[in-house]
């Protein structure tokens, strides 16, 4: 991969995403979360309809992912969760995860201004989860 360093960034709802770019979203969280960490967990979980995705790319090439999803208006106190957060291997440790992070902060305060942020994420990433406000 060669790095143009000026990675882009771009939201996406499930509807707007065409079965190609589907497919590469999905693959690539595979990669990450299912192959490279071998944590065999149920990934396609059925929340990615409700969610808005958010690529990062670098010269075409997607390197980083998430996705926000919307609150649950049926629960007690509705929450907007951010998930999914990844970035490939040979882009690590540049702050990509912590632009789209920032990215996401600023979409979810904007459309949902009075929900709290939910994060699930392992232990090692606490740190940094935490420089967000995340306890």
């Amino acid at each position: 991969m060669t790095a143009s360093g000026n990675p882009t960034l771009a939201w996406h709802g499930w509807a707007d995403l065409s079965p190609p770019q589907l497919y590469e979203l999905l693959q690539f969280r595979q990669a990450i979360f299912v192959v490279e960490q071998a944590s065999p967990y149920p990934d396609l979980d059925g929340r990615d309809s409700e969610a808005r995705h958010l690529a990062l790319r670098d010269d075409g090439t997607l390197i980083g992912y998430l996705r926000l999803i919307a609150p649950n208006a049926q629960e007690l106190r509705p929450l907007v969760r951010i998930g999914r957060v990844s970035v490939a291997a040979e882009a690590r440790g540049r702050g990509h995860a912590r632009t789209m992070m920032a990215a996401a902060l600023r979409l979810a305060g904007e459309l949902y201004p009075d929900c709290d942020i939910e994060i699930g994420a392992q232990a090692h990433l606490e740190g940094f989860y935490r420089s967000f406000g995340f306890a």
